[in-house]
């Protein structure tokens, strides 16, 4: 099995040792997506449901770029800084799923990067 990397600039660029996805076996794997703004270094965050909505988005475009969608996601997680906001976070992320949305693990975490309040990686079908 042969793993190949994805890449665009319709989502933030890596800041790391780590690919925005890899494609293997038929699915695609994310990196956790904040609310980066592609081809920046700010961060959408004005509120939860604005920082939820660009991660969405960045997910949304590794996604597209890989040949797969939203649609496609069987599993994600959600990482939160404060699970007090999840009411809000999930009222945004359930808004991407029109169909039968993924399986789905939310932790809540010390701190993410960027002291951001979301971020989200996923696994999908190609």
């Amino acid at each position: 099995m042969e793993k190949v990397e994805v890449r665009t600039d319709a989502a933030p660029a890596p800041v790391g040792p780590y690919s925005q996805a890899i494609l293997a076996g038929g699915f695609v794997f994310t990196a956790g997506q904040i609310a980066l703004i592609p081809g920046t270094s700010d961060m959408d965050n004005d509120t939860i449901e604005a920082e939820t909505a660009r991660v969405m988005d960045n997910l949304k475009a590794v996604l597209e770029e890989a040949g797969s969608s939203l649609e496609k996601i069987v599993k994600t997680t959600i990482f939160v800084s404060d699970m007090n906001d999840f009411g809000r976070i999930n009222a945004v992320y359930g808004a991407y799923f029109e169909d039968v949305p993924p399986a789905r693990s939310t932790v809540e975490v010390a701190s993410l990067p960027k002291n951001a309040g979301v971020e989200i990686e996923c696994v999908a079908l190609v």
